[in-house]
């Protein structure tokens, strides 16, 4: 057989392989199809449908509804079939029924164009009532507004809604397909890890969960850290968890008490080989209608971000980028220019919103002011283009013509612009401004100004961080950046003994339209090294660590990872305004579960085994009392 022939066929076979089947959503059921599958070509077939009654009118007809979609359903007329009628016509919204009928295209001029089953209905022939609904506590219909407390609290009825069903289904096609470019196409090896750990020094509070031996408690783990550590001693090479991840603080729109992270570590890799990796994870695992993502993703370092856009995790999606004019005002007899330039790291910068006179009104301004005065301590002073090219402000009567105009040319500068002006320390300046320029655009967005293409996603990697901070609560002392088993910058490491402030890390941030998505670093895997940061840096008690650390000292492999934010990554890419529109059941804003009313009192009884006593406020005594 000739050799074009044989590869056709060897082709054809690979792709019959690799081709996935369309998924059977009636394997196993006792109904013949799905509500949304039903079409043209079905007419004249006898079908069983099970589903919940979405709409019903007058006795003539029903919208069954289930997982897939919808079937407008013909409630019978005739004598014969009037035990069905009444049946269906009775049936309150949302009860579960099954109903066996006849697929008959819809009469002409009645079709459904909006729907993909709106060429045909059923003829409904028997039915069975399997569930009646009792008042609803809210209609399941998106466009009906419900309070968030209200949706938490009836859970299993909001799921129900398309929102959340379309929600939960792309997240689970995304993890799948996550798991075959790991597992499949990679050689990863998905390992399971405890959930009841120790504490360990560093990162966020944990939760406790108390033990039969008095005084001794679990803690439920920040992250797999250690483990998938000691997973790359262990020779595993590669691994890779969907993990559950918890933390004991209160939920955010894109934070939660306990989450998900898509957990990874190799061994034997570097910064760029874990970037690659995942640029690859998600342009394999990427939805197909959201668009493609080009990669590689550009990169930026910490010190860049933070002076272009006052953040570590800056949106690109537009510009209005924090800008440098230390330089242009230099020379000017302006009091408090020339305060914040006498410090060591002074600077004047700015940014320029863009028609902010036409967007912003004169409270918009006040309240950015105020915004950056309560937040970050810092003044902020206006300028503002006027139409005949001048600029108003209560700098202009201490600037020459020429300083106005190397201002315009610094900022580019058109008319009706406003530019908002910081003076002080670096860092204070560039964060005040940073969080001014994103309030700015949500301000000018607002007033119909389109600035951020929502079906856009930018990707950036941000790097090089510092390795170490000073404390909020006492700058004399220093706290990892990242975590405390970052290694490194390799320029850097003679640093670490000498001025440990000016090491810059091996850790790398996944950035998305201005959310942080993944974070990760090649880790110490030296004992010695290890030892010195926990114990000479930031004076923790490594013996804590002792399992670890001698891991460490049993041939242990260089290695780096990264945690993929699986609940903030989705909410992103369906455009949810929060991570709970992507999570099946999630806490509330205060961590709690409103649909069990979790967390929940225990008894003196029930506590006991545990060597626990609880001490009640007095108010919640006499609470209890009564």
């Amino acid at each position: 057989m000739a050799l074009p022939r044989l590869l056709a066929r060897a082709l054809h076979r690979a792709a019959a392989v690799s081709a996935p089947a369309a998924p059977d959503f009636n394997s196993f059921v006792v109904r013949t199809n799905t509500c949304g599958e039903l079409r043209s070509a079905h007419v004249g077939q006898k079908v069983t449908l099970y589903g919940w009654i979405q709409y019903q009118r007058q006795g003539l007809f029903l919208v069954l509804r289930d997982f897939q979609g919808l079937t407008q359903i013909i409630i019978p007329q005739d004598e014969a079939h009037s035990h069905v009628k009444k049946l269906l016509s009775n049936a309150p919204v949302e009860s579960v029924v099954r109903v066996t009928g006849i697929v008959s295209p819809r009469p002409p001029g009645q079709e459904n164009p909006k729907m993909p089953t709106g060429d045909i209905e059923v003829k409904a022939e028997t039915a069975e009532i399997l569930n009646f609904c009792k008042k609803l506590p809210f209609e399941i219909k998106d466009f009906i507004k419900k309070s968030e407390a209200l949706r938490m609290q009836y859970r299993y009825l909001d799921l129900r809604s398309l929102r959340l069903q379309h929600n939960l289904r792309l997240r689970s096609r995304v993890v799948m397909r996550m798991r075959e470019y790991l597992c499949n196409l990679h050689g990863f090896v998905d390992v399971e890890t405890p959930t009841l750990f120790k504490r360990t020094p560093g990162g966020a509070k944990e939760f406790l969960v108390p033990s039969r031996e008095a005084g001794k408690f679990y803690s439920l783990p920040q992250s797999p850290q250690q483990f998938k550590q000691l997973l790359m001693v262990g020779g595993l090479d590669r691994y890779f968890q969907v993990a559950r991840c918890y933390r004991d603080e209160g939920s955010q729109p894109d934070r939660q008490p306990e989450f998900t992270q898509i957990d990874i570590e190799m061994s034997f890799v570097d910064q760029a080989g874990i970037q690659r990796l995942i640029e690859g994870l998600l342009q394999y695992s990427w939805p197909e209608e959201r668009g493609s993502i080009t990669t590689p993703f550009p990169s930026m370092t910490y010190e860049e971000a933070l002076a272009e856009y006052g953040t570590d995790k800056p949106d690109t999606r537009f510009g209005m980028k924090i800008v440098d004019i230390s330089d242009v005002l230099r020379l000017s007899d302006i009091q408090f220019v020339q305060n914040a330039l006498s410090y060591p790291r002074g600077t004047i910068r700015a940014i320029c919103i863009p028609q902010g006179v036409r967007y912003l009104k004169n409270k918009d301004l006040e309240s950015l002011k105020e915004s950056a005065k309560s937040q970050f301590n810092q003044e902020i002073m206006e300028i503002i283009r006027r139409p005949d090219g001048s600029l108003k402000s209560l700098l202009t009567k201490f600037l020459g013509k020429k300083q106005q105009l190397e201002l315009i040319q610094a900022l580019n500068m058109q008319v009706d612009d406003v530019v908002l002006l910081a003076a002080g320390e670096h860092k204070q300046v560039c964060s005040a401004l940073g969080s001014l320029r994103l309030l700015s655009a949500s301000l000018l967005e607002a007033a119909g100004l389109a600035l951020r293409d929502p079906t856009a996603f930018h990707f950036l990697w941000v790097v090089d961080f510092p390795l170490f901070l000073p404390k909020a609560e006492n700058p004399t002392e220093l706290e990892s950046a990242h975590h405390p088993f970052t290694a490194p910058h390799p320029s850097d490491a003679s640093l670490l003994h000498s001025d440990p402030t000016k090491v810059r890390s091996q850790h790398y941030d996944l950035v998305l339209n201005g959310n942080e998505v993944g974070g990760g670093s090649i880790r110490i895997h030296s004992a010695e090294q290890q030892r010195f940061v926990l114990e000479k840096v930031l004076k923790e008690d490594s013996e804590v660590l002792s399992h670890l650390l001698e891991a460490l000292e049993l041939g242990a492999p260089p290695h780096g990872g990264i945690a993929l934010g699986l609940d903030r990554l989705i909410s992103l890419i369906v455009d949810a305004p929060s991570i709970r529109d992507v999570i099946a059941f999630p806490k509330s804003f205060r961590g709690r579960d409103l649909m069990a009313n979790a967390p929940d009192y225990v008894t003196p009884e029930e506590l006991e085994p545990y060597h626990i006593q609880v001490s009640w406020p007095l108010e919640e005594k006499e609470a209890k009392k009564n």
